[in-house]
């Protein structure tokens, strides 16, 4: 496909960053709205199925489809991603119950994770490595753009629409795609019957699935030491030995085990499950440093994180622009990832808005510039007919490693929260002991956090004390912010120091020539030391 000329390549983009653009943003803003959803379904008992389902789902089918596009074409799993996603969306939005909701977002899972592997393995169809920077750093650029605009504006319809139009309103953009990509995406040319992984295929999805469910439901669920914490992570390991011995024996396997000795995809891989590991598990507490610690209501909390979104959609954009202009990358990981570190640095000592927003300022200019680097480098390590799969392995780490993330950082907050209110409760025990009974039990329910995150039930609570009473709760919530601050600043700590690692790993990752062909043969390691201008693009490969 890179003899396609450059407009109809740019069209293919647009629709290619079209269905990124539809899947993503259908996933960001029913962020803000999900709680109020499942409460008008009355189905809060299940409410951490509604967001399993999907990522379950997602991530199944991201792994899977990498390795049949390789043998099959992207174009018909393009489509057939982009189909079942308006599908289910479309199903979603017409859900009367939870478990209706559930199953069609279970659907919608599976074309984004379709979607999300395709759409990153076709700009590699279309472009060379030395072309492709400035192409990733677009479509990293689409997902940052989806978590600007998607959270606000889902919390608009949902409070001016009924919560069906959430799930509809962007269909058109989804039949926008879908038309473009059938009428100018090629087709792959026609292969001689190839055997599919059906048994390791099976072990996969069974190595996956319990392995999520473990991290997702240790802590939350589950304690960390129960049967069925223990019981799924057993189950995973066992079927993660029978995968790996079927894969070795395997004529076609769905994940070939010899990506993991290319040095460039281990490491890389690595990374990417680090970064995400501290950035997710990080991340996904600060609304509760700017809603439970700074006070600010939900509405304006989004303002705050807002200019990450932001500051990362510009700087991976250029990332992307400097990578295929100068044939290098490794340097804007080396650049990037300090910064991200830096970021979380600030969080830990963050105590006020503006420092908020420039510690997401900070962390955002860093993720532009580290995170279109590694989807670059081990697309670029492996020859072209093994694109799919190691796209696929490399975001099958980034899943992993935010999944694991979040269910690690929560147990580093419930431990250090337990112990923080424990020791800002009993500074006030002696106030305590002279309220009423019941004044006293109705102000400790403010001892949980996700309490202190509703600020109108905060105000509500205050207003019903008696006047002599308010201070006593106003000292009372403010050591209970000051505790939940020292907890989340072990919690961001936790993360700075995962991030650190990361960084560690990015001197190991070796350079290798960006290719201007996807024809040529693969680039081995032992050809990093090459000089800059052997991977200049002739003028041949220039339209």
């Amino acid at each position: 496909m890179e003899q396609l000329t450059s407009k109809r390549k740019l069209t293919i983009m647009i629709s290619i960053m079209a269905a990124m653009l539809f899947a993503a943003i259908n996933q960001t803003i029913t962020s803000t709205a999900m709680p109020r959803i499942i409460s008008i379904l009355d189905g809060m008992d299940y409410y951490t199925w509604t967001i399993n389902i999907y990522m379950l789902t997602s991530t199944i089918a991201t792994v899977l489809v990498g390795k049949l596009s390789d043998m099959f074409g992207r174009k018909p799993f393009l489509l057939a991603g982009i189909l079942l996603f308006m599908v289910g969306a479309f199903l979603t939005g017409t859900s009367t119950d939870v478990f209706q909701f559930i199953t069609y977002r279970g659907i919608q899972g599976v074309g984004a994770g379709i979607i999300q592997s395709t759409s990153f393995t076709a700009v590699g169809d279309l472009f060379p490595p030395r072309e492709r920077g400035k192409w990733m750093g677009l479509l990293t650029a689409v997902f940052g753009f989806s978590s600007v605009i998607g959270p606000t504006l889902g919390g608009y319809l949902v409070d001016h629409l009924d919560w069906h139009w959430l799930f509809w309103i962007f269909l058109p953009l989804g039949v926008f795609a879908f038309a473009l990509i059938l009428a100018l995406f090629p087709k792959s040319a026609r292969k001689e019957s190839i055997s599919i992984d059906y048994v390791g295929s099976l072990f996969l999805t069974t190595t996956i699935v319990p392995l999520l469910l473990a991290f997702s439901w240790a802590g939350t669920e589950y304690p960390w030491g129960s049967w069925q914490i223990i019981g799924l992570l057993i189950g995973s390991v066992l079927s993660l030995a029978i995968f790996l011995f079927v894969e070795m024996r395997a004529a076609n396997p769905i994940l070939p085990l010899d990506l993991f000795r290319n040095g460039v995809v281990t490491v890389s891989n690595i990374i990417g499950f680090l970064m995400n590991f501290g950035m997710m598990g990080a991340l996904i507490y600060l609304s509760f440093f700017v809603q439970g610690v700074l006070g600010i209501s939900a509405t304006y909390a989004g303002y705050v994180t807002m200019p990450m979104s932001i500051v990362m959609v510009i700087s991976s954009a250029i990332t992307g622009q400097l990578i295929s202009r100068k044939g290098k990358y490794k340097r804007y990981a080396m650049i990037g990832v300090p910064i991200m570190v830096a970021g979380m640095g600030i969080m830990v000592v963050m105590n006020d808005v503006p420092t908020a927003v420039l510690s997401m300022i900070v962390f955002g200019f860093g993720l532009g510039l580290g995170m279109p680097v590694f989807s670059i480098a081990t697309q670029n390590a492996v020859s072209h007919k093994q694109l799919g799969v190691v796209t696929a392995s490399m975001q099958l780490f980034r899943n992993l490693g935010g999944t694991i993330g979040i269910a690690v950082m929560g147990t580093v907050m419930s431990n250090n929260l337990t112990r923080h209110l424990k020791e800002a409760l009993q500074a006030k025990a002696a106030n305590f002991a002279q309220l009423d009974p019941a004044v006293a039990k109705q102000m400790a329910a403010f001892a949980n956090p996700r309490a202190l995150m509703n600020k109108p039930l905060l105000d509500e609570t205050r207003a019903g004390l008696p006047a002599t009473i308010q201070p006593v709760f106003d000292d009372l919530i403010t050591n209970i912010r000051h505790a939940l601050g020292q907890t989340l600043s072990t919690v961001f700590l936790t993360g700075a120091l995962v991030l650190s690692v990361a960084f560690l790993l990015v001197f190991f990752l070796k350079e290798l020539p960006l290719r201007t062909s996807n024809q040529g043969a693969q680039v081995t390691e032992d050809s990093s030391e090459n000089s800059s201008e052997e991977s200049l693009p002739s003028s041949a490969v220039m339209e």
